[in-house]
């Protein structure tokens, strides 16, 4: 009970154009031009729409929301494509607001709104902007979207609606049907009926009222063709002659179609309920994969079961596209590309009612990367040799070759594929082992070679003693002078050959200067001998095993001692320090720091991943490496926060990520200030005024910086920001020239620079100026305006020192009380909240500086509808003709009056019809009048405003007599009788559920009222039954009958004369035939 009811009032000043983009117009001819309609621009041209609302009687500052469809607020879009700007004139009290299209595309077609709110006044209006193909002078009918909706069939409602951009299909087809309604006549019942529509949000209130001539009659409310019955929901109240229903906590079953009944009239509304828009939760991540792989864009939505539209570049997306599949569950919506073509690099697009999210999908070619290739390798007999390799795709396949021959499976030999790794592994190494093995992956022109060596030990009978000999043969394994390169995780395993008689003894084995016991076997790192061969194995390298290894035997006949260096590479370590140093509109540029450790092989470059702040899914920024620390990362979406991170790639594989960077944000600096200029100059002062920057961005405007020279450094003028859009520099030196400048400032930093033209030379203008009215074009001929409209004319002028205004009306000072005025430095105002005819007159404006005037003459004219003309007369008859005159009326509404509307009724029917409009004659004739029949005549007169409200009857008649019949003369016959029903009712029996109709005759002059009862109770208005009289054959139809209609039913026939009824009994059977209701049998009576 506590909630504020909304008055809808009118407060626009000025409201948007309609706009028609021309999709075919050149760009080299003029982009904007206008009609009495609308504006036509250029597709990819800007659009300003403006609207202006008088604040004088709103109790606080007017909030404006601009809409797109039913409810899309567009107060969320603001940024590159949608700007806003609103400013307010002291003088006027007038509030602008702007809403700047830029580069206008032909998803921008559609219904648009903007709704104004102050307290409990509200008003609202709505513009289109529509798409065309041709250029609109060439077209010689605009196309109609109601009409196209009215002859269109059903099936191709949603069609028309995708093609012109109607957002609220529903909505306009709810209005359609009530433009197919027959315009109701002038109402006996109804002093004001109930709006066309009214709308609320869901979940408030919203009171329907009409106004009645009788404040004693009684009103029926209908929903949807029921009659509402008053509860705590539907409240029913009586104001004298007003009816208001009032209905509570709105929803979506609310919304339905009304009436307000009064005996027979009735007076129709719609009620919309709104829902709250539906925003988007989880915005769509970016994508970058190659040729082949599935993408699944998603969103979340607030809203479960939510309407969703995906857009490719702008483009709808159809269900019927074989490449794309959508997916929703609960909240959440999927599109899904099985798998990703070059022709799917794209902008995807996700709307709903209260929300926009865009997601970019990248696709690149495949590409395979070896981040580890096979080695050669030389084992001894009855060994395990295992070839291992590591390319970039876990899905890649391949074959194994040696020797050209695809390598088979067997107990001996092992194919595995894990991952990324491909191994071969081939057990009790056979000298026919020996040979060339080649890895080849499945799809891609690349191969792997490596080479297997097989070892074979000699042992030659030397009968004399010979020193100990050790011999390193470690074929492709060392790249230089005693160094071996293992990759960090592999098994290292080194044989040393030792030759010697008597056989020599491994007797210590070093790493390091760490002893290692020759006896030891076990272990990760080990060492293992047998005669003539010392092997040492390292299990899994790590970077901890790296350094010189040495190896002394001995025998009786000496010793031998042998050095390798061991060299343990691996993949590098992250990067580090990963920042963003400066953003950009859609960039952003990020630096980082190679990784402490480079895995014991040189960097090759750098891999970057973005991702949006909140989400999990990183997108890839480059498959080739990059090999700079510095990297501008493009196409993002200015306002979205995002991270970064790092990976760095050697020769053996890529490193972890690296920590992800601060989040950031791309966003740029708004275009410089516009229309910079100088508005007052002192001796020691400059006022320079300037308008917004025409692109602001997601950044928005924190405010503005005024910079001054005379030569060289630029200093500032003001040490806030300044948010006005003008500023005084003052402490000036006086004569000098000075340069000025205006730098409008946002998070992103400052923008470009507005400069004036030319230097200002600091002094002040001496002298007087003489006053000038500068009388506006419209103001020169007669200003018209109705009774009950506001006049407000803003007269700018120009003068030194500052002029003194003065009104005159009719050479008279004007009366405070009914004009106001206003006056500043550079206009004056004079203003009429509502206008009346006295108000009509010549307003003199008198601007005076000492004795110097100069004066202007505005003639304002209030009109209203004129009265009725006076002495409409029948002058003359002949034929089928008669002769028309009259006198102007005596009220011509303060306005020439442009014409008559002339009217005839036959007298038998009094139905009346237009013989002729805009008339500008006193006098007419009217032809084409039926024989025998006697007419009378009505005539309006019309001005600007209008037809008046009543018509002047003619005094006379004019008869059309028969012509060539010799009238008898008869003495006419009552024909005056009372009812008499020469039909009676018949009792029936109905099966429930199948309509039927009852029916007799009647017969009586005058022509009698007809009742219908049942069980003497009279049925009304009620929905179900559908009462006709033909010729006086009665009929009552009953939808549809169920038990409860079962009973005796009456007619009765009533006039001057008397009346007569008959009745008759309605049985209801089941479908098995029982009767469901008895009453009584038929009887007539007549009184």
């Amino acid at each position: 009970g506590g909630e504020e009811r909304t008055e809808l009032t009118g407060i626009f000043v000025e409201k948007p154009d309609n706009v028609v983009a021309i999709a075919g117009l050149s760009h080299k001819m003029t982009t904007h031009f206008t009609n009495d309609v609308c504006v036509y621009v250029c597709i990819g041209k800007d659009v300003l729409f403006v609207a202006k609302v008088d604040s004088t009687n709103l109790p606080r500052k007017p909030v404006m929301k601009w809409m797109k469809g039913k409810w899309m607020d567009l107060g969320s879009k603001a940024g590159k494509h949608l700007q806003f700007k609103e400013t307010y004139d002291r003088n006027t009290k007038i509030y602008t607001f702007e809403m700047k299209m830029v580069k206008v595309v032909p998803g921008d077609a559609g219904g648009y709104r903007c709704e104004v709110t102050a307290k409990d006044k509200c008003d609202s209006c709505t513009f289109e902007i529509s798409v065309e193909k041709k250029k609109p002078v060439e077209e010689k009918e605009q196309i109609d979207v109601w009409e196209l909706l009215k002859n269109a069939h059903p099936s191709e409602y949603e069609k028309i609606a995708f093609e012109y951009g109607i957002t609220d299909l529903r909505g306009m087809l709810k209005r359609l049907k009530k433009m197919k309604a027959v315009e109701p006549k002038v109402s006996d019942a109804f002093l004001k009926r109930l709006e066309s529509a009214y709308s609320v949000d869901k979940g408030k209130k919203i009171t329907l009222s009409v106004e009645l001539v009788d404040p004693n009659a009684e009103v029926k409310w209908l929903k949807n063709g029921q009659e509402i019955k008053p509860s705590a929901k539907y409240i029913m109240e009586t104001n004298g002659n007003i009816r208001m229903l009032t209905i509570n906590k709105c929803n979506l079953a609310d919304d339905a179609a009304y009436e307000c009944v009064v005996g027979t009239e009735k007076s129709f509304t719609e009620v919309f309920v709104k829902e709250p828009p539906v925003t988007i939760t989880k915005l769509l991540d970016d994508y970058h994969v190659v040729v082949g792989e599935r993408v699944e864009f998603e969103v979340e939505v607030s809203e479960e079961g939510a309407h969703v539209m995906w857009l490719v570049d702008q483009e709808l997306v159809r269900d019927d596209k074989a490449k794309y599949r959508f997916k929703k569950d609960g909240k959440r919506h999927w599109l899904i590309i099985n798998e990703a073509t070059l022709d799917d690099i794209a902008m995807y697009h996700v709307y709903t009612n209260g929300g926009h999210t865009k997601g970019e999908l990248e696709v690149e070619e495949k590409e395979l990367e070896v981040l580890q290739s096979i080695a050669d390798l030389t084992v001894k007999s009855a060994e395990q040799a295992v070839f291992k390799c590591e390319v970039s795709d876990e899905k890649v396949t391949g074959k194994w070759f040696k020797d050209g021959v695809e390598v088979q499976p067997s107990d001996r030999v092992k194919i595995s594929h894990i991952g990324r790794i491909h191994r071969l592994m081939i057990d009790d190494v056979k000298p026919e082992d020996a040979g060339d093995y080649t890895f080849v992956p499945d799809g891609y022109a690349l191969s792997l070679s490596a080479k297997l060596n097989f070892l074979e030990i000699k042992v030659d009978y030397v009968p004399r003693q010979d020193p100990p000999k050790i011999h390193l043969d470690v074929s492709g394994n060392m790249v230089s002078q005693n160094t071996i390169i293992v990759v960090a995780g592999n098994k290292l395993r080194l044989d040393v050959e030792i030759t010697g008689e008597p056989a020599p003894t491994v007797i210590r084995c070093s790493m390091n200067l760490s002893w290692f016991p020759v006896t030891a076997v076990e272990g990760r790192i080990r060492v293992e001998t047998r005669t003539g061969l010392s092997s040492f194995v390292i299990e899994g390298a790590e970077r901890e095993d790296e350094g010189n290894y040495n190896i002394t035997v001995t025998n009786p006949a000496g010793e031998d001692k042998a050095n390798i260096f061991i060299k343990i590479v691996d993949v590098p370590d992250p990067p580090e320090k990963v920042k963003c140093t400066s953003v950009g509109e859609d960039c952003a540029t990020v630096i980082w720091e190679p990784p402490a450790f480079d895995g014991g092989a040189p960097i090759k470059g750098y891999l970057m991943e973005r991702k949006k702040k909140g989400s999990s899914r990183w997108t890839k920024l480059n498959f080739d490496v990059y090999e700079q620390t510095t990297y501008e990362a493009k196409r993002m979406i200015e306002g979205v926060l995002y991270e970064m991170r790092v990976f760095a790639v050697n020769g053996i594989g890529i490193s972890q990520p690296s920590l992800n960077s601060k989040p950031f944000m791309p966003i740029a600096p708004t275009s410089e200030p516009t229309r910079l200029q100088v508005h007052d100059v002192t001796d020691t002062t400059c006022t320079l005024k300037w308008l917004a920057p025409e692109k602001i961005g997601a950044g928005g405007l924190d405010g503005y910086i005024v910079e001054f020279c005379k030569e060289g450094e630029w200093k500032p003028a003001n040490t806030d920001l300044i948010e006005k859009q003008s500023f005084v520099v003052r402490n000036l030196p006086t004569g000098e020239k000075m340069n000025f400048r205006v730098i409008a400032v946002n998070v992103a930093g400052r923008s470009p620079p507005a400069l004036l033209g030319q230097p200002v030379t600091v002094r002040e203008i001496m002298g007087q100026e003489y006053p000038k009215i500068r009388l506006p074009r419209e103001l020169r001929t007669k200003y018209i305006k109705m009774v009950g409209e506001k006049i407000n004319l803003v007269i700018p002028f120009q003068g030194k020192p500052r002029p003194v205004a003065k009104w005159l009306k009719d050479g008279e000072p004007v009366d405070v009380k009914k004009v106001g005025t206003c006056s500043t430095n550079v206009d004056t105002i004079l203003f009429i909240r509502s206008a009346e005819r006295e108000h009509s007159g010549k307003y003199t404006l008198v601007l005076q500086i000492e004795n110097m005037e100069d004066k202007a003459d505005i003639q304002i004219r209030v009109v209203e509808k004129p009265g009725p003309p006076i002495g409409v007369t029948v002058t003359d008859v002949w034929g089928f003709n008669a002769a028309l005159e009259w006198k102007p009326p005596k009220d011509d509404g303060n306005c020439e009056i442009t014409g008559y509307t002339i009217q005839k009724a036959d007298k038998k029917t009094k139905e009346w019809f237009t013989v002729y409009e805009h008339n500008r004659r006193t006098n007419c004739t009217v032809s084409d009048l039926v024989m025998g029949n006697e007419y009378m005549f009505r005539v309006y007169s019309e001005n600007l405003c209008g037809l008046s409200e009543e018509p002047c009857i003619s005094k006379n008649t004019a008869f059309i007599p028969k012509t060539g019949i010799k009238a008898a003369t008869y003495t006419e016959k009552d024909m005056s009788c009372s009812p008499k029903f020469t039909t009676p009712l018949v009792d029936r029996s109905v099966i429930a559920g199948y309509s039927t109709a009852i029916s007799c005759a009647v017969r009586g002059f005058p022509k009698p009222k007809i009742i219908w009862m049942k069980n003497n109770m009279i049925l009304g208005e009620d929905p179900k039954y559908l009462m006709m009289n033909n010729q006086g054959v009665l009929t009552l139809n009953i939808r549809k009958p169920g038990m409860f209609d079962g009973g005796k039913y009456s007619c009765r026939a009533v006039n001057t004369l008397g009346q007569d009824e008959v009745e008759c009994k309605l049985e209801i059977r089941g479908m098995g035939g029982r009767p469901l209701s008895k009453v009584t049998t038929m009887s007539q009576r007549t009184v």
